[in-house]
């Protein structure tokens, strides 16, 4: 280890394929994260609103994906599936999976901010008429958007950095790159050294985004990483 000596110059070409897969990373981050956000506005509103059949039916989707490995569930997406004649490519079922397991953790997420509602803000929206779909979207949904901003956005910091396990499925996001590259350098440790340096790049400016974003529209008071 002591004679090592380090060799960025071999990395250095392989740098757009590095920032190509860091772009595919955040694709994968932000497609799980929204379509996990939809799942998770629905489940927090059947919890909350719904009725014991479909509670039920929420808190077991919850319980499963909450309580298993996320690297299992899309295992059992692109492996055991296949089985039962359904093929998934490599990145719809890692897209799949992360948007479940996302769906069932905002869900969690959700309901908290759901029940932090103020009791004289859905009395006032009752005397006006609303439906119980109007009150969530004009009054639930804005409060739960401030109070929440600052988790939900930990939570997508980290499955941008969870995106990683695709490497396992074959997607080239960062991680898949790195990979690649390594086995064709044997530079390792200039090559995962690079990797974890855009990683590091990724979640700061994501976390400084977030939080200007959080302080213009919500309010909210965020701290960056």
């Amino acid at each position: 280890m002591l004679d090592y000596t380090f060799q960025y110059g071999q990395i250095w070409p392989h740098l757009p394929r590095l920032l190509g897969g860091a772009v595919l990373s955040l694709e994968l981050a932000l497609l799980s994260f929204f379509g996990g956000l939809m799942l998770g506005t629905v489940g927090a509103s059947i919890l909350t609103f719904g009725g014991s059949a479909a509670r039920k039916a929420v808190s077991a989707y919850v319980t499963f994906f909450t309580n298993t490995p996320q690297l299992v569930q899309i295992y059992f997406l692109y492996f055991a599936l296949p089985d039962m004649g359904i093929i998934l490519s490599s990145f719809t079922a890692v897209l799949l999976g992360m948007t479940l397991n996302a769906g069932a953790y905002l869900t969690e997420i959700q309901r908290a901010g759901f029940e932090s509602r103020r009791q004289s803000e859905m009395e006032a929206a009752e005397v006006l008429g609303f439906s119980r779909g109007q009150q969530i979207r004009y009054v639930i949904l804005p409060h739960v958007a401030r109070v929440l901003f600052p988790p939900l956005s930990n939570q997508f910091i980290l499955m941008t950095l969870g995106t990683s396990m695709a490497a396992v499925f074959g997607v080239e996001e960062l991680t898949g790159q790195a990979l690649n590259i390594n086995s064709t350098t044997f530079r390792s440790l200039e090559i995962f050294s690079v990797t974890a340096l855009i990683y590091i790049a990724i979640t700061l400016m994501a976390s400084a985004l977030l939080a200007v974003a959080g302080s213009v529209l919500f309010r909210a008071r965020m701290r960056i990483l």
